[in-house]
């Protein structure tokens, strides 16, 4: 989990107020390699020396990042994966590039402003701290039970900042209320970047950059009068839409107030209402063949292994039409041959949701692959057996944990239990090691922790049960054995994935 830090913003833009633009003026603050500026214009991201973005909150860096990803597929995309190839970084071209979209990115003032409504809004501000997702809602205050995460925590926002956070809630925009609609992903979506490693702000943004054609600011939402979505059959389809409308969407209707700062915002319902979009930067999934694709959301706590298909591997045939990694991965491994891909791997974060509650922020780094045939296939297998014995384990609980969120808490425990062995595993793979010999030692590994937490849970005070539940004990742990030696589902299908044959029966003594 990543800890959100108050906001201190780390250096001011140098213009403010009606003057602030997010094209012509340095607003973005980034950590640096050498002496430049910590606080730059979007197109400085080509600069040698800039490496990522440097927001006091987790959340804002990934924001921000989608953010720059939208700038440049907005004003000079990629052609194709050759153009992507050839293409150095170059901060006169960006700049050149972007100037033409600079009346659409005021903040504050008159005409169209960046992600606000077309025309102004009637009505009391709330506070500028509601741009926060994990900022107490209105019943929360109401019932004083605002304990966690303490109401107005920011009573004025420098612009910077301002224009940051209204970025980060349009763009991952939870539920909020009635008429208040979420973003074109859903409340708190995953967001998956390929960062290829170099250490450089312009190599990942570039990485994750679409295929495409370079758009005008007409196509920008807030560049015309405002869609709503009070009315029946209103929903935004991407073929209404441009596609840069993906990183510049607007599910909610508001408007900044305040000059030098932003002291308050003002909304009202009923914005876009986005039906059918495939975010570039966000894995999808269908709860059965044929169904819609539906955006995936992170689960609260760690992400390990468990959670790498269809986010972090693809999935093997059939299956890859019910789980589809985000289309930058697939791009990026288009664009870029496996042997060049050393280092590479995927920022994957996002909101933990519990419908309108912020759980959990997950901000993790994991590899990008190159495995390849029979090994690229056991790495699949050792996910998809983990997540089958790992069910095993839950039932065969039952009969000392009972139902519930208990039963979750001990899964959850042996992924995580798990891990050290599944990246050993990972190691030998690619260390060239029989894709078998590393399949069966990674079903002991399971086999182990299984059997230990089983243990743990079902043998204190084993002795002072009823000899009925006894019994249901010593059959849960025969079944959980039996299942690891491949002898009943779901173990058997989990050595199927793994190129094994079931362990042999001991024939019975005659």
């Amino acid at each position: 989990m990543i800890v959100l830090k108050k906001i201190t913003h780390s250096g001011s833009s140098q213009s403010c107020g009606n003057d602030f633009n997010l094209i012509t003026d340095p607003w973005i603050p980034v950590r640096r390699s050498d002496g430049g500026p910590r606080i730059i214009r979007p197109d400085q991201i080509a600069e040698p020396g800039v490496i990522f973005p440097d927001w006091p909150r987790a959340d804002l860096n990934i924001a921000c990042l989608e953010l720059l990803v939208g700038f440049v597929f907005l004003a000079d995309p990629p052609a194709n994966a050759q153009d992507w190839r050839v293409r150095k970084p170059d901060p006169p071209r960006l700049r050149e590039r972007l100037a033409p979209l600079a009346s659409a990115f005021n903040l504050m003032g008159d005409g169209p402003l960046f992600l606000q409504d077309f025309d102004p809004l009637e009505g009391a501000p709330n506070p500028p701290d509601m741009l926060f997702i994990d900022s107490a809602g209105g019943n929360t205050a109401r019932n004083n039970a605002d304990l966690m995460v303490r109401r107005n925590r920011y009573p004025v926002l420098d612009p910077a900042l301002a224009a940051m956070a209204l970025y980060t809630l349009q763009a991952h925009a939870p539920s909020g209320g009635a008429g208040n609609r979420t973003s074109m992903r859903g409340g708190g979506p995953m967001v998956t970047l390929v960062d290829p490693g170099k250490g450089s702000l312009w190599d990942l943004v570039w990485a994750n950059v679409p295929d495409g054609l370079p758009a005008g600011s007409a196509v920008l939402p807030w560049m015309c009068p405002t869609r709503t979505s009070e009315a029946k059959g209103s929903e935004v389809y991407p073929d209404a839409a441009h596609p840069a409308e993906a990183f510049f969407g607007m599910p909610r209707r508001l408007r900044l107030v305040g000059e030098e700062t932003i002291c308050g915002v003002i909304q009202k319902p009923y914005g876009a209402n986005y039906a059918g979009w495939q975010h570039p930067l966000t894995p999808y999934y269908r709860q059965k063949a044929g169904a819609e694709l539906l955006p995936l959301h992170p689960r609260a706590g760690a992400f390990g292994y468990c959670n790498w298909l269809g986010v972090v591997t693809e999935m093997p045939g059939d299956e890859g039409d019910l789980r589809r990694r985000a289309q930058c991965l697939d791009s990026y491994e288009r664009r870029v041959l496996p042997q060049d891909r050393a280092g590479a791997g995927v920022i994957v974060a996002g909101w933990a949701m519990d419908n309108m509650k912020p759980r959990d922020f997950t901000w993790s780094r994991q590899p990008l692959l190159p495995l390849e045939n029979q090994a690229g296939l056991t790495l699949i297998g050792m996910i998809q057996s983990a997540e089958a014995f790992g069910l095993a384990l839950r039932g065969a609980l039952k009969v000392v944990a009972g139902e519930g969120s208990a039963l979750e808490v001990l899964r959850e425990e042996f992924f995580t239990a798990t891990q050290a062995g599944f990246e050993t595993g990972l190691g030998e793979l690619l260390a060239g090691t029989p894709p078998v010999e590393v399949a069966l030692r990674w079903i002991r590994a399971m086999e182990r922790v299984a059997l230990e937490i089983f243990g743990r849970q079902a043998l204190p005070g084993l002795d002072q049960l009823r000899a009925e539940a006894i019994k249901q004990v010593i059959d849960a742990r025969e079944g959980l054995r039996t299942t690891f030696a491949g002898w009943r589902n779901p173990g058997k299908d989990a050595y199927l994935k793994l190129g094994l044959e079931p362990r042999p029966r001991r024939k019975a003594a005659a």
